[in-house]
């Protein structure tokens, strides 16, 4: 059974799954101990844990348990990585490189870095989301300490060619920073084969916990880090603090079902967004997919819908959750930096819309998402009946206040059922919409089977949200003048007169 609201935003954090709660509890409750308590059997305990969860996470990465430094999230990791990496290496140069469609996490420790006195260089990218290798190498200087490019974008889902910048980097000596966040788990990714020096990790993105992350950092060429925060030398003396023993139990967990299941998911995963996606595009006009059409996470689906009424579609999707293309910064509402990086209008990239598809997504609520979707961008039965016709009613309703003006008609055929149905609607996306929606539903119905549509029906099928009430209201209204128009022109001939007799049992 179809359960509301919809999940659809799993590249901005995913549900934990029971599996890694399961692994979790005792660790919340008899298994309190200190990792770094080496006295007594609860640390040694917590730390047998906290050592399985390091293996279990460099598995997925193809690295070593001992390269692991747990944190408390990505943004930690990466402030971590770069600047503990820009600090330590000062020495041999001052020149960063990364790209605009990174992480703020990114961008804004380069751009701290850049107050210090470091010189960043902020690659474009193409049209889809990846950069150039070309612009890439021309970029290295004789002072490039370090380049930082993410492995999957977060907002367009576009994965880069993160094995051929590991390859350049490598050749002209430079330490490869990735933030790794958005794809590990999803698509398959190798520390060796990627030819990376320290990658940025989360648990929350892969239905693990949120507030515990990782940096994996090589050990072989040794890769050296200063620390960014001090006390008490923890994790080889990179992060100092008290492990959060649970979290990385529940780390472990996630990341070694993503290890197992990684290719399944992916699979079933992807199959979901080419259905939405191939929907969308097949009966929506004037859409665009931003991020690259092949090279993309398999449940991440962008898409700008041009020329939409930016409400009508937001309420459309009210009861599914997703993430638009605008991010509230300060007082002002700016489109998003990465697909403005991509080239997209600012018009259409405030249009844009990130569904996020994850493990627990079914069929059943994509094709709600069809459904709903559709009644907005292509409303149904739109037109006119003849008024003249004495078996077609027509209800001419309005709300002043708003501007809405419905205009619903209905052909009753000489069984008493509605065989057809038409409207004309002037006003928002919502009043449209709800009248797409009963000029289908009335279709096949009695007369008296029509009447009982109430407004509260439409209203919860369309997620309308409290302002525009009215507008199923008004649809209800529509529905009720187009029967009484019929009746007044049919006189005495009513709804009951004309009802189907019962067929008449053989005996």
């Amino acid at each position: 059974m179809l359960k509301l609201p919809i999940y659809l935003d799993n590249n901005a954090t995913t549900p934990l799954d029971p599996r890694v709660l399961e692994e979790m509890m005792p660790y919340l409750t008899t298994e309190f101990g200190n990792a770094a308590s080496r006295s007594h059997s609860f640390g040694w305990r917590a730390e047998e844990a906290v050592e399985e969860a390091r293996e279990q996470i460099a598995a997925l990465l193809g690295g070593n348990g001992k390269e692991i430094v747990f944190t408390s999230g990505a943004t930690e990791s990466d402030n971590l990585a770069i600047k503990g990496i820009a600090e330590f290496y000062k020495d041999k140069g001052d020149h960063i490189i990364t790209c605009r469609t990174e992480h703020k996490a990114v961008l804004d420790t380069c751009k701290r870095l850049e107050r210090q006195g470091y010189r960043v260089t902020y690659l474009p990218v193409e049209k889809d989301g990846r950069v150039s290798l070309d612009e890439l190498r021309a970029a290295i200087t004789d002072k490039t300490i370090l380049v930082s490019i993410m492995f999957a974008n977060n907002e367009i889902g576009t994965v880069q060619p993160v094995a051929e910048i590991g390859a350049l980097c490598r050749e002209k000596g430079i330490l490869f920073h990735c933030d790794a966040v958005q794809g590990l788990g999803k698509v398959p990714f190798d520390v060796e084969q990627m030819k990376v020096d320290a990658v940025s990790i989360s648990a929350h993105k892969m239905y693990g916990p949120k507030g515990v992350g990782a940096l994996w950092v090589r050990r072989k060429p040794r890769v050296r880090i200063a620390p960014i925060i001090d006390g008490g030398g923890h994790e080889r003396g990179m992060r100092s603090g008290t492990l959060n023993v649970p979290g990385i139990v529940g780390f472990g967990k996630a990341a070694e079902l993503a290890r197992t299941e990684m290719a399944e998911e992916g699979l079933r995963t992807g199959r979901l967004r080419m259905k939405l996606q191939d929907y969308l595009f097949s009966h929506l006009d004037h859409l665009e997919l931003n991020g690259h059409p092949e090279h993309r996470l398999p449940g991440n689906l962008n898409v700008s819908f041009a020329f939409v009424e930016g409400e009508a579609l937001m309420m459309a999707i009210k009861n599914v959750a997703v993430s638009s293309g605008s991010a509230c910064t300060s007082a002002s509402l700016e489109p998003s930096y990465v697909l403005r990086a991509c080239g997209v209008s600012e018009d259409l990239a405030h249009t844009s819309i990130r569904f996020g598809i994850g493990r627990f997504n079914t069929e059943e609520e994509i094709d709600f998402v069809d459904k709903v979707l559709q009644h907005y961008e292509n409303p149904k039965n739109v037109g006119t009946l003849d008024k003249n016709d004495p078996n077609v009613g027509t209800g001419l309703v309005g709300a002043p206040a708003c501007g809405d003006v419905m205009r619903l008609q209905i052909k009753i055929s000489d069984d008493g059922k509605i065989q057809d149905a038409k409207f004309k609607t002037f006003g928002c996306g919502s009043a449209i919409a709800s009248s797409s929606l009963v000029t289908e539903w009335v279709k096949g119905k009695t007369v008296d089977e029509a009447m009982t549509i109430k407004n509260t029906q439409i209203a919860q099928e369309l997620s309308l949200p409290p302002v525009k009430i009215h507008c199923s209201v008004l649809a209800e209204d529509a529905i009720k003048a187009a029967i009484a128009d019929w009746r007044k022109k049919n006189g005495a001939k009513t709804a009951e007169a004309i009802q189907p007799q019962p067929e008449q049992r053989a005996e």
